[in-house]
């Protein structure tokens, strides 16, 4: 058996909510071992964190920038291997391009970086370093989600016509900001989050998802954005009219201000002949729907599933596959291309099967355009990187 992965941390540190989660899904599987970190701006807190995760004093590093250089310092069999970037958007570029000079793999938070410039500049840096990229997004981790992009895949639809995403939430429907919510304070700020709020945030997953089980790209798109809730200075809802290179036209909702939903994000393609559909409340559930036969319920865990939904499910039928489950399939694939490449093999196509560079770069092009077509008159903007 190959030796588990040597990770590190930058962010994540106490109260931070995705670094938890970001615990819980590298570790589900046994691939990897959390080694050392900068869990915090604050040198205090980053050292409490490090305690409370029971890792070695003098692994646990006051700034992402001492994690380097001391892990560097290390003999090669006991240095960091890959290194996990859970910080806020602002602090994703830096420790990202860093880490893949220094010869490390990278797992990074979504939205790739602060800006599309910065996500350029990254995947040249990338290219240059022979390291592996991920990016967590994580709804494509789900067993009857890759299930859906195999059926557009093979054709069973016909030409895909029409692409539905959508994304809602209810968190920020008050001024969140205005109370001690240190979420609803970095995700609303500029100087944090960069030019967008919900489109950043969970539009970024649904126009990755668009593009994900459609197997298309978006080469135009037409955006209605919106500040509803009073005093905030970012988007907190939006829609986008969408354009694919095939000729197929769709619809992206995201909105942070529907007040009593929760996290229900949903998907359905249709071609020519049927579609699918997928939402996170029913994870373990595809429908796929046909012109003239009934609706058909495809379920995780089966054994008519593709390879593709077979290798990222863990359980028997009937037993949920939830969020922290689609998590850990990212850096479990992730993990098992690493393992191959020190081997000199080959990895499995359903290994490969995990967002990358092209994801982060294409999501901030989605950022950076979908703002200005909603602040321009001019508004189907052309999709171009």
């Amino acid at each position: 058996m190959s030796k588990k992965l040597r990770l590190g941390m930058i962010g994540g540190g106490q109260g931070a909510f995705i670094g938890a989660v970001h615990r819980i899904a590298l570790q589900m599987d046994g691939e990897y071992e959390l080694v050392c970190g900068a869990f915090s701006s604050n040198p205090e807190k980053s050292k409490a964190s490090g305690e409370l995760l029971g890792l070695k004093p003098e692994r646990v590093y006051t700034s992402y920038h001492e994690l380097f250089e001391r892990e560097l310092q290390l003999p090669e069999d006991q240095r960091v291997q890959v290194i996990s970037i859970v910080t806020p958007n602002h602090v994703h570029f830096e420790p990202a391009k860093l880490a893949l000079e220094n010869g490390f793999h990278v797992v990074l938070d979504k939205p790739m970086t602060f800006t599309l410039q910065e996500a350029l500049e990254l995947r040249k840096v990338a290219e240059a370093s022979g390291k592996r990229f991920c990016l967590t997004h994580t709804y494509t981790g789900y067993p009857m989600v890759k299930e859906a992009r195999q059926v557009v895949a093979s054709g069973k639809l016909g030409k895909i016509r029409k692409v539905y995403v959508e994304y809602p939430q209810g968190w920020l429907s008050r001024f969140e900001e205005g109370s001690d919510n240190k979420q609803a304070s970095w995700r609303t700020d500029p100087n944090q989050s960069g030019i967008a709020g919900a489109m950043g945030d969970i539009g970024t997953h649904a126009f990755n998802l668009a593009e994900y089980v459609s197997g298309l790209s978006v080469t135009k798109l037409c955006a209605d954005i919106n500040i509803v809730v009073e005093g905030r200075q970012l988007d907190d809802d939006g829609a986008v009219l969408l354009k694919f290179d095939n000729g197929a036209s769709g619809v992206l909702i995201a909105t942070q201000v529907a007040a009593g939903e929760e996290n229900n994000v949903k998907i359905r393609v249709y071609g020519e002949h049927g579609g699918v559909e997928w939402q996170q409340s029913d994870e373990n559930t595809m429908l796929l729907k046909w012109l003239d036969k009934p609706v058909e319920v495809w379920r995780t865990g089966t054994g008519y599933v593709s390879s593709y939904a077979q290798h990222n499910s863990r359980t028997p039928a009937g037993h949920p596959e939830g969020y922290l489950e689609a998590f850990a399939n990212l850096y479990r694939n992730f993990a098992l291309c690493i393992q191959a490449d020190l081997a000199g093999k080959e990895p499995q196509p359903e290994w490969l099967d995990y967002p990358g560079m092209e994801e982060g770069v294409r999501g901030m092009a989605f950022i950076e355009q979908v703002i200005a077509s909603g602040k321009s008159d001019q508004k189907w903007t052309n999709f171009s990187i």
